[in-house]
């Protein structure tokens, strides 16, 4: 594993930088740095300012314009700020250039999340496949960012090895990248051979956006203890529990989360942790239907099952958080009429939408779960009855 800091104890203070490119609004654009903010949270640091500029493209050498950047460096250093995060990916001459303008240590979002990931790895698995994400996240960086990964001091985005020439790096870099793949080889078949090792159980796996209560109602379902927290990437390794319904047994695995643009060097170096989605029988894709962004946190899930072939496999949409909505939907002059009205509408159009297959929860207050076991069941029953046609144990 690289060399990981301490954690840290006090939290850094940041600054965020978004651009509003052409096609992009700004409402937008900051509701990205939203999220980038519960990121930066997530990784302790906490965002004071943020920053953004209308560009129709970014600029190659400083990402943003040189106006800008004046602005932003005058005011770190007036606060005493030492960290910058931008939204989106720069390259390693952008960062030294960047760092060089503002003296302030400089991280893009696929930097902040490889650190999250970095924290969160428990299993020899998790911490191989987020090793081999960073290593390809710093290979094609390292003439510029050679400054960059001198820095010291602990921190987000300082969990990277240092860079004395680079040739020579460059070479050590691939030896590991090599090295963490056939690593990871030989964990994804003894993974391959415990999912074998499954028999003929029905697979379910609950999947969605991150911090969308997956792992609560993994909890509730399978009533064991899973481990669940208000933060982005809580779950980085799959859970997989034996469940009974009705005399009716089947498999639920708990997942990774979605993000939006999650880097790819973590998608590929994730692949075997994500073939529990590849291989469920039938998908539970949690929905936070409360987030004011869950339509396109809804879409980027969907966007990131298709390119793991994944996308028309039996699907159960589980719209979570309902108290949530309805506590930020309704007003209490709201007549009651009105509000089932509001609700009945949401029903119609998503039942519309999946064909039938939406069901409405609270994971917090156990809303419906009755109606989503029954939901549940019956797609397991209807699978078994497929798959098992003569296998009557499997079907009541």
């Amino acid at each position: 594993m690289l060399d990981t800091k301490k954690a840290i104890q006090n939290e850094e203070r940041a600054v965020l930088v978004g651009l509003i490119q052409k096609d992009q609004t700004e409402t937008q654009v900051q509701e990205y740095l939203d999220e980038l903010s519960f990121l930066a949270e997530t990784a302790g640091a906490v965002s004071v300012k943020r920053f953004t500029q209308k560009m129709q493209h970014p600029d190659s050498r400083t990402f943003v314009g040189k106006g800008k950047l004046q602005e932003i460096k005058e005011y770190i250093q007036d606060k005493d700020i030492r960290v910058v995060i931008f939204d989106d990916e720069l390259s390693g001459a952008q960062i030294n250039n960047i760092e060089k303008e503002l003296d302030a240590k400089t991280i893009d979002r696929s930097d902040l999340i490889l650190d999250i990931f970095a924290r969160r790895a428990k299993t020899a698995q998790a911490k191989a496949q987020v090793e081999l994400a960073q290593y390809q996240y710093i290979l094609p960086r390292l003439r510029g960012m050679w400054k960059h990964l001198e820095r010291l001091g602990g921190g987000i985005g300082t969990r990277g090895p240092g860079e004395s020439e680079i040739e020579t790096d460059r070479r050590i870099v691939r030896d590991k990248i090599s090295l963490l793949r056939k690593r990871l080889k030989e964990i994804d078949k003894q993974a391959f051979t415990q999912r074998k090792d499954r028999g003929e159980f029905i697979r379910v796996a609950l999947v969605g956006y991150t911090n969308v209560g997956k792992s609560t109602l993994m909890t509730l379902l399978s009533k064991s203890d899973v481990f669940a927290e208000n933060k982005l990437f809580a779950t980085l390794d799959t859970t997989t529990r034996k469940v009974v319904f009705d005399t009716t047994p089947f498999l639920l695995s708990d997942t990774v989360g979605f993000i939006r643009k999650l880097p790819h060097h973590l998608v590929e170096s994730f692949k075997s942790t994500l073939d529990e989605v590849r291989e469920a029988d039938i998908l539970l894709h949690v929905v936070d239907i409360s987030h004011p962004n869950y339509e396109e946190q809804l879409g980027v899930v969907n966007k990131t099952l298709e390119e793991l072939g994944a996308l028309e496999k039996p699907t159960l949409t589980v719209f979570n958080k309902m108290d949530l909505y309805e506590e930020k939907t309704f007003d209490e002059w709201l007549e009651d009429s009105t509000k089932q009205e509001i609700l009945e509408d949401l029903r119609e159009r998503w039942m519309g939408e999946t064909h039938g297959n939406a069901i409405f929860v609270s994971a917090v207050e156990k809303r419906n779960l009755d109606q989503l076991r029954a939901g549940i069941m019956d797609k397991v029953r209807q699978m078994y009855k497929v798959r098992y046609p003569y296998k009557t144990e499997f079907l009541y």
